[in-house]
């Protein structure tokens, strides 16, 4: 699935889990590992650059290292695109106002921006842990079918003991569908039939990823996706969200508001993986 991972690496206390989590997740995808550092290069950072990636048991053979000066998220960007990085690792902290990567705070230039999939790990450890419950977002686009079978990869991958699929019917939509019914039981029928149609459209594209062996649940509800979302995985109690990347052309509501990714980002409620679309 991802072929090329790049992990971008500070000389900071949370290196070593960094390059603990990127070779486990070199390792579930077979993947060429690239390493980023934006900053001077000396022999002293070499030697503990190298010293780090012998501690993470990572294979010299299979990484690839950079050395950048300039903007931290434009370099970053730029070599992720040069290289064809498919999946960009970083590590975050949950709130907002502390909200950065351990590279500065540039988290948000980088999630908007990128052009690959990038994973967002809350808390990176040098003994990384497997996903065991893992939400996937079934958006409105073309590419959900990707989002949610990148969720079942995983899941499988790591033994997953629950994976579930959010799917929301816009409130408007929904508000409009049960204006014209005049009694309770009129309106619970056609609810009922909404809420069955969704699970049904689901099912289906569930049944077209690789999902053989997993539990998965259908939730569908309404409202406000970024909302929802976070809500759900944190009652949940998942440990990581799958979310497809937001469309690049944003229109003047979406510069108005907040949109999903925004919402999310504001408060972490677990790992965020955001998956680009081929």
């Amino acid at each position: 699935m991802f072929k090329k991972i790049a992990a971008a690496v500070a000389f900071s206390p949370r290196m070593d889990a960094i390059l603990s989590e990127a070779n486990r997740f070199q390792q579930m995808f077979e993947a060429e590992l690239v390493l980023i550092h934006v900053g001077e290069e000396s022999e002293e950072k070499k030697n503990a650059l190298q010293h780090s990636v012998q501690k993470a048991g990572i294979n010299p053979e299979l990484i690839t290292i950079f050395w950048e000066l300039g903007d931290p998220a434009k370099k970053i960007r730029s070599v992720c695109k040069k290289q064809n990085v498919d999946l960009l690792l970083a590590g975050a902290l949950k709130k907002e106002n502390i909200f950065k990567y351990y590279i500065g705070s540039v988290a948000r230039k980088i999630l908007r921006k990128a052009q690959c999939s990038v994973l967002v790990l809350i808390d990176p450890d040098e003994k990384p842990s497997t996903f065991n419950r893992i939400v996937m977002h079934a958006g409105d686009e073309d590419d959900r079918k990707q989002t949610i079978s990148a969720g079942c990869f995983i899941g499988k991958k790591d033994g997953a003991k629950q994976l579930h699929v959010l799917k929301e019917i816009k409130l408007f939509g929904f508000t409009m569908a049960l204006a014209g019914e005049d009694s309770q039981q009129e309106y619970s029928e056609t609810r009922r039939n909404i809420v069955q149609d969704k699970i049904e459209e689901v099912n289906k594209l569930i049944a077209e990823c690789p999902c053989e062996g997993l539990k998965i649940n259908v939730k569908i509800v309404t409202g406000k996706s970024g909302y929802e979302l976070t809500k759900f995985t944190r009652n949940a109690e998942a440990d990581l969200l799958i979310i497809d990347a937001p469309r690049r052309d944003l229109n003047i509501f979406d510069r108005m508001f907040p949109n999903d990714l925004e919402y999310i980002l504001a408060d972490l409620p677990s790992n965020l993986l955001l998956v680009q679309a081929d």
